[in-house]
């Protein structure tokens, strides 16, 4: 018979704003026995995230209360524990993953610090107790070279390296409960699978329970004992992970399994005029040694690729971090130094200067992955919109500014008065809309899609894309997308160009690609992405 590990009661979390209350999570009850792996799934706002901070304490009091609610652990209620009780708990009893490693790992401080830290604070081992106990960490969480990694700082790691560290300083000190909080959203499918992998078997190994807080349906399938399903505050339904993949009986359930890119990209036109064309472009970095800094190799980020986009047309380019995809948007849109012709509507830009570029800039647009990050928290939506076209369009007074900002918006899916709004008062979803109106705003051409879906709940990503594969028919725009998520690139790219190390090891339409991969990179992307395949659609339509 198991034992229950953690059991909330009737969690209720309210917040106070400007006099305002908003009430996040609605009486929710939920446990997790010993040795259980148990998700927590919904939507972008449905209370999750929420919830599980709440057993940590770790929301912003007293602006966060809980008006109702226990949280029982180790014999004791949690909520009404003191500090210095949560202290001792928080890194050796319960620890958490956070969902963006790169903003939850100190900057300033090494890896070997870091994952330190933990130890010493709650057993006070010394120095070199704590070194080889790192490095039996990074071992174990699969870290390459894990001598060489001590000393770096967290811009040094790529994304999934950065990940496996925080789960290292997770596990530092056993703990009987992980809360992972979208722990993979931001990663390629192969790291995902790969980091996935690794939980469950630390998992396995540990006996360790674990609260899974996730929008992603695949990653609930493959990892997860039982599923608590949550929309707005409150939990719609629970049960064993194959009774809710199977047999769903919830309307919001049934709905988020159903949810992901659908469709196909728009039909292209051979006619269609070339938009951007380049030939064995290349993007390398000097690596500098040496008192005098010579250069004694180079870091080939893009390595003599070829393409060619014609207006109405996506290219997806694909690949696992540090293939080169956002260094060969950069260098297509001439933001990084490179070599090779690169011509746009038949002019060579590879030669321009900076100023010589800035014409057409407005008919070269980007839209980033994390619209939060991309868009200035100081400044009102509407402000945000126009910055463009007050540089382009100097002569444009205030209220002809306005009108183009509102219809922009209205293009978009959002109202035109939210433009006297800020970023943070709108969803992640509407976030992404406002970073694609400014790109709008401007009329451009030629736009690069920078990971535009990856941050955001699935089905916001099928909203997303239905709104992009609109605007490229209305406007005849050429789409570069970049993405690691191969069903967003399959809704809407014509064709796809697989990168490894910076070269091409497949292209072409990207039905040939998905249905008859010949490399097997291509073959190992792809079988990482369809191992996370969610939902039986039998079992949805009923």
């Amino acid at each position: 018979m198991t034992n229950r590990l953690v059991d909330v009661r009737n969690l209720s979390v309210e917040f106070r704003s400007s006099g305002n209350l908003l009430q996040a999570v609605k009486g929710v009850s939920f446990h997790i026995d010993d040795g259980e792996i148990v998700a927590l799934v919904g939507e972008s706002g449905s209370g999750k995230t929420v919830s599980a901070l709440s057993i940590l304490k770790l929301l912003p009091y007293p602006a966060a209360h809980h008006p109702t609610g226990e949280i029982h652990f180790g014999g004791q209620d949690l909520l009404k524990a003191p500090p210095a009780a949560m202290q001792e708990i928080r890194g050796e009893k319960i620890s958490i993953i956070f969902q963006e490693p790169m903003t939850s790992l100190n900057p300033l401080h090494t890896i070997l610090k870091q994952v330190g830290e933990v130890m010493k604070v709650h057993h006070g081992l010394d120095d070199n107790t704590v070194r080889e106990a790192v490095l039996e960490l990074l071992r174990k969480v699969g870290l390459v070279d894990p001598e060489k990694r001590l000393n770096a700082y967290p811009y040094q790691l790529s994304g999934g390296q950065r990940q496996r560290v925080m789960i290292a300083m997770a596990l530092a000190n056993k703990p009987d409960l992980l809360i992972a909080d979208e722990p993979t959203t931001a990663l390629d499918v192969t790291i995902q699978a790969q980091i996935l992998e690794l939980l469950k078997n630390l998992q396995r190994e540990t006996g360790m329970s674990m609260l899974l807080i996730t929008h992603d349906l695949g990653v609930v399938r493959k990892m997860a004992d039982r599923v608590y399903v949550m929309n707005a505050g409150e939990i719609v339904e629970e049960g064993k992970t194959a009774d809710i993949f199977d047999r769903p009986q919830h309307a919001y359930t049934r709905h988020l399994l159903s949810a992901e890119p659908r469709g196909a990209p728009p039909s292209t036109d051979a006619n269609a005029p070339v938009v951007l064309e380049t030939e064995n472009l290349k993007v390398w970095f000097p690596i500098r040694k040496g008192l005098l800094r010579k250069t004694v190799d180079y870091v080939k980020a893009v390595d003599g690729l070829s393409l060619k986009l014609r207006a109405g047309e996506t290219l997806g380019v694909v690949g696992e971090s540090g293939s080169g995809k956002t260094t060969l948007g950069l260098a297509l849109l001439r933001l990084v130094s490179s070599q090779g012709p690169i011509a746009y509507i038949g002019k060579r830009i590879d030669g321009l200067t900076s100023r010589a570029m800035r014409p057409l800039r407005k008919e070269m647009q980007v839209v980033f992955q994390d619209p939060y990050g991309s868009l200035s928290p100081r400044l009102s939506v509407g402000q945000i919109i126009e910055e463009g076209l007050q540089i382009q369009s100097p002569s444009m007074d205030f209220d002809e500014r306005r009108a183009r900002v509102g219809a922009a918006l209205k293009e978009v899916g959002l109202d035109a008065d939210g433009q006297d709004r800020y970023p943070h008062e709108f969803s992640g979803g509407q976030r992404q809309r406002i970073a694609i109106a400014r790109a709008m705003v401007l009329e451009p051409k030629f736009v690069l899609l920078d990971e535009p879906t990856s941050a955001l709940d699935m089905s916001v990503q099928a909203q997303i894309v239905d709104l992009l594969r609109d605007l490229q028919r209305r406007h005849g725009l050429a789409y570069l997308f970049i993405s690691h998520d191969l069903k967003v690139v399959r809704a809407l790219s014509n064709y796809t160009v697989v990168l490894k190390n910076g070269r091409v090891v497949e292209e072409g339409s990207t039905e040939e690609v998905f249905a008859n991969p010949r490399e097997p990179y291509t073959r190992a992307l792809l079988a990482a992405a369809l191992d996370m395949a969610v939902v039986d659609r039998t079992a949805v339509a009923t």
